[in-house]
């Protein structure tokens, strides 16, 4: 795989080589057994697969290389480039400058730019009707588009679907960015729907077999659907794809609910279950896909408490906090200044939408284990300060520097 040239300070020489050492034994990424880190009195678990991925990587580095390489030039970004806070106020830093926030709330006017302006695509991608405003005012995006390839692949199999004549129901969240702009893309295609949960699944599905009738769909699903949308004609044939943050487990739930939907009112057999429902498995992201099993195999571990680092809007990451939250005492910060001295831990409820300070987090045990992971817009050098952080509340009998070199 292609490797990516990013910010050294986002880099960490103990996951690197970890990861490094990982990937020797384990080429086929069949082993998702969480990696030891015995401090004596303290033991981390990581997980086997976290952190930066694909198509976050090539998002920091299109975005460092375009400040690099246009020096002058007002450079602009139309969202955050990626969930990560340290990367974005890194950015901004280099004077990018944010038009729209995550839910597309106008930071700054589009009349003050020109096409001698740089607006740079995130990785969510982004709708056809900004992509077209943006050309319409002499900006070329093609060049600074960083749009993640599996958001693109997802695209790619809506349209597909969509030209054998499929409605597009997309399992996402309806305001994320992600999910905004695969709604823009597949509804331009053919009819679309969000379904946001398993229970707006379930309510789709009384649509599709007439437990409901069909104005109540209009209110129940305000904003979720493309325009024109024909409850009676529209959900004949469907295919189901995902925001790729989703947990993949979510969307494979509410494919199959919908699917039996489907057989259910047509009488459909597995020979002919296709003329009604699209097969779109392939639309599950891989790195989403591997941080959940890798977190799933983590939690078999015999463990105190779970530490989950990213930034805290960040899909991806909260559905690893949701993982960890069924099993044990989980908590959710962006960064190794939310461990205070004095034993205490500022974390963030993704529920709640607000920050909890939790005192004596850390049990009056030996040997406190704890597991650890991260979202994949998260960068290893915080995964590694966390550790150093936790490492500083215990007489520990090895340092960082003596783990490296085992690895």
């Amino acid at each position: 795989m292609k490797s990516f040239d990013v910010p050294i300070i986002y880099r960490s020489p103990l996951i690197t080589a970890i990861k490094k050492r990982r990937k020797e034994q384990d080429r086929m990424k069949k082993d998702f057994t969480p990696t030891l880190l015995d401090f004596g009195p303290l033991q981390i678990f990581l997980a086997r697969h976290f952190g930066f991925c694909y198509g976050v990587e090539n998002a920091i580095e299109i975005a460092f290389r375009t400040v690099e390489e246009n020096p002058g030039k007002r450079i602009f970004l139309l969202s955050e480039m990626i969930h990560n806070p340290q990367v974005n106020a890194d950015l901004e830093a280099h004077g990018v400058q944010f038009l729209q926030d995550n839910y597309g709330k106008q930071l700054i006017a589009f009349d003050i730019l020109t096409e001698k302006d740089i607006v740079i695509i995130p990785a969510f991608g982004t709708t056809l009707e900004l992509e077209e405003k943006l050309n319409k005012l002499g900006i070329q995006t093609e060049k600074y588009d960083t749009t993640c390839p599996f958001v693109e692949k997802v695209w790619n199999r809506s349209q597909q679907i969509a030209k054998k004549n499929y409605t597009v129901i997309i399992h996402g969240k309806p305001k994320h960015e992600e999910t905004r702009a695969t709604f823009s893309h597949a509804a331009f295609y053919a009819p679309a729907v969000i379904v946001k949960d398993m229970e707006q699944a379930i309510a789709l599905a009384k649509y599709i077999n007439g437990g409901k009738p069909p104005s109540q769909f209009y209110e129940e699903f305000k904003g979720q659907y493309s325009d024109d949308f024909s409850v009676t004609h529209d959900l004949q044939r469907i295919g189901v794809v995902n925001q790729t943050t989703m947990l993949a487990s979510d969307t494979q739930a509410i494919a199959d609910y919908l699917k039996q939907a489907m057989i259910e009112k047509y009488k459909l057999t597995s020979e002919t279950v296709g003329e009604r429902f699209a097969d779109t498995r392939d639309t599950l992201c891989y790195a989403t896909l591997e941080n959940q099993q890798a977190v799933s195999r983590m939690l078999q571990t015999d463990a105190d408490l779970a530490i989950i680092v990213g930034g805290y809007n960040s899909s991806n990451t909260s559905h690893l906090v949701e993982l960890c939250e069924e099993k044990l005492p989980t908590y959710f910060i962006s960064s190794e200044e939310k461990i205070h001295s004095g034993n205490e831990i500022l974390h963030y409820d993704f529920h709640t939408k607000e920050e909890i300070l939790t005192l004596d987090f850390l049990p009056q045990k030996t040997p406190v284990k704890i597991l650890i992971t991260s979202g994949a817009s998260c960068p290893d050098a915080l995964v590694e300060a966390v550790i150093n952080k936790l490492a500083d509340f215990y007489p520990v009998n090895v340092t960082t520097d003596e783990l490296i070199s085992k690895f």
